[in-house]
């Protein structure tokens, strides 16, 4: 019973009290000690359980516990802390090795038992921290289910004290949650906050439950957060709003957080992350300088990365306002340890702008690897600068190379798609991702993108549809994926559908493609005023934009 001897730290060499011995019981407890040594744990544990019950001395239950754990035997281990109870009703800490010792013979029953009562003899100032440490003494159960309904019945008697219900039902959620039980670990979130809306516990359980099927945990948490709670809490939800795609909403905590909790460095980060992603470069600018002064003085290797990740977004925005040399000063400011594969992306990007391509791409090609991480990832970065730079035929042999390392890779195969359609390899691309969506049916990027291509092409329009619409299944406020499905109705002639989602896209993520779909359903309804200011608008976002650069080309459109 392998588990038996993590049940409790098992005592090395205990020295027992001598006063407390006649001459007899102390040459009972070394003939017990010798039995040990001399491979005969059985007999050792009993003269030592009964000299313990003879003295009522703890040290001595303690020390036939381990003897009984050190020698695998989980029924003779629970019998001396059982008796240790009897003898000395009072004493908690056999409380402890009777749960831990239930859970390494599998008696869950029996465990919550054993939680119950040592909870209730447990002092009050001490209750909180206990309960709250149930999960991770359950973490071992197999069966989860039977875990959860164990401790929430151990629970039971604290649920209407008011000092203790909000984290009584955090534990009990917690439970749920890791027995898969959604529903009841929801159920428990929302009671948790019902009986103190002070507490943290609900809010935090409620956020590592919150998902597009839990609607009233996002109205709780909402709710929460007009109140002041801690700038960790609000980062935290502002984290899990992003993972989600509910941008609008993350950036509105993000302000908050900034204007509340000022010494709060990530909330800068992620803020001027968010606003160079909506294309405010000035605002996300002034952010991230704020972000880097904040966090000048901490060592804290989430702050580290984050300096290198705003000076690498710095840089990219300099870099975009043509400002070469001060791009270059973000960049010397990086550490040396930063990820070298990003740092040489950005660093490329400089002497491409400057028109040094050759000098670019052996910086790409030079970056040092240690992995096949660190591989595969050289390799898309490596493969999309010379797709960006319209060098396909280059990087569609940079990804078959790595593919021969990596075949199953899903982000080789997707980059292969983009560059096989690059070339016009449009057989080769659909077999790629028909590939991927029967691999990784719950990733919507390849219904999206064959959809995508099929609709741009204007070619089986009602299976592009089709696939599309599996994608939005998949991501249903991806922006990109919008922009497809507003592309395939405008292909199909649902010309006002088509606006009412590109205009939803485009204001969910601005981005210079959108702008190109809108900007053609603007034109071709006659509305080509509209049409030139949202051009206009995605040529200062990304003014080498393929599609929109080609887009402003076919309608003769000058800028």
């Amino acid at each position: 019973m392998s588990c038996l001897a993590q049940a409790a730290e098992p005592a090395k060499d205990k020295i027992v009290p001598q006063s407390a011995l006649d001459g007899m019981l102390f040459y009972q407890l070394l003939l017990g000690e010798m039995n040990v040594r001399e491979g005969s744990p059985g007999t050792g544990f009993s003269m030592v359980l009964d000299a313990a019950r003879k003295t009522r001395d703890p040290a001595l239950f303690q020390r036939a516990i381990d003897i009984a754990l050190q020698s695998r035997s989980g029924e003779a281990a629970l019998q001396a802390a059982q008796t240790w109870k009897r003898e000395i009703p009072g004493a908690q800490e056999p409380n402890r090795y009777i749960l831990q010792i239930q859970l390494a013979l599998n008696r869950i029953p029996e465990a919550g038992q054993a939680l119950a009562t040592s909870l209730n003899e447990l002092p009050v100032d001490e209750q909180i921290g206990a309960i709250i440490s149930i999960p991770r003494v359950f973490a071992r159960v197999h069966d989860k289910v039977q875990a959860a309904q164990v401790v929430e019945k151990a629970l039971s008697q604290f649920l209407n004290r008011p000092a203790l219900a909000a984290t009584a039902w955090t534990t009990i959620g917690r439970m749920h949650r890791d027995a898969d039980q959604l529903a009841q670990a929801v159920d428990a979130a929302l009671k948790g906050h019902a009986a103190d809306k002070s507490a943290q516990g609900p809010l935090i359980l409620a956020l590592s439950l919150l998902s597009k099927d839990t609607p009233p945990l996002k109205a709780m948490l909402d709710e929460a957060m007009q109140s002041p709670v801690a700038g960790e809490l609000r980062l935290a939800y502002a984290r899990t709003l992003i993972g989600q795609r509910a941008y609008g909403d993350a950036l509105r905590q993000l302000q908050t957080l900034t204007q509340r909790h000022p010494e709060v460095a990530q909330g800068w980060l992620m803020l001027g992350l968010m606003q160079q992603d909506m294309g405010q470069a000035l605002q996300a600018e002034q952010l991230l300088i704020r972000f880097l002064d904040v966090s000048k003085n901490t060592q804290e290797p989430e702050l580290e990365a984050g300096r290198a990740e705003a000076l690498l977004a710095l840089s990219q925005m300099a870099q975009q306002k043509g400002q070469i040399e001060r791009a270059s000063q973000w960049l010397s400011q990086i550490p040396a340890n930063v990820d070298p594969i990003r740092l040489g992306s950005r660093r490329a990007e400089l002497l491409a702008q400057q028109g040094r391509m050759d000098e670019a791409r052996l910086v790409l090609s030079q970056i040092k690897t240690t992995t096949p991480d660190q591989s595969r990832r050289k390799a898309l970065v490596l493969a999309q600068w010379l797709r960006e730079h319209k060098q396909h035929a280059a990087a569609h042999e940079v990804i078959q190379q790595a593919l021969t390392e990596q075949p199953d890779s899903q982000e080789l195969l997707t980059e292969l798609s983009l560059i096989a359609e690059k070339l016009q390899r449009y057989d080769e691309m659909e077999t790629v991702l028909r590939g991927l969506m029967k691999s990784y049916p719950q990733d919507p990027h390849a219904y999206n993108a064959l959809g995508y291509s099929l609709a741009d092409r204007k070619l089986r329009l009602q299976e592009a549809q089709q696939l599309i619409a599996k994608a939005v299944e998949l991501a249903p406020e991806d922006p990109y994926i919008q922009d497809s499905l507003g592309w395939v109705e405008f292909r199909l002639g649902h010309t006002q559908e088509a606006l009412r989602i590109l205009q939803a896209a485009y204001k969910a993520k601005p981005d210079a493609e959108i702008a190109a779909h809108l900007g053609e359903v603007l034109w071709s309804l006659g509305r080509q005023q509209e049409a030139g200011t949202l051009w206009r608008e995605g040529l200062l976002l990304k003014p080498d934009n393929e599609t929109l650069v080609e887009t402003i080309r076919r309608f003769q459109f000058k800028p």
